[in-house]
């Protein structure tokens, strides 16, 4: 019973760690929705800074892990051209 908990927890992080790189390309999308259509996008970065500020579950997974930190690198350029700091904004 504990293996199969402990398997759980792990499949779990595995989606929350998914769900989370996928809102973060939803909000970069949005972004450059918004720059595309003649907005500044504050609405859209202010998500942006909220996603990324969420916890990343940490997944075993080496390839997860390299895509979610091309995620999170591509975010923290898109904050840094608008002047954000995640860390401290």
């Amino acid at each position: 019973l504990m293996a199969l908990q402990g398997v759980e927890d792990a499949t779990e992080r595995r989606r929350r760690a998914v769900r989370r790189g996928s809102g973060l390309l939803d909000r970069l999308d949005e972004l450059k929705l918004a720059l595309l259509s003649g907005e500044a996008g504050e609405g859209a970065l202010e998500r942006l800074t909220r996603t990324l500020r969420e916890d990343r579950p940490e997944d075993a997974d080496p390839g997860l892990k390299a895509v979610l930190d091309q995620i999170d690198l591509r975010v923290a350029v898109e904050l840094a051209k608008a002047g954000i700091r995640p860390d401290a904004a």
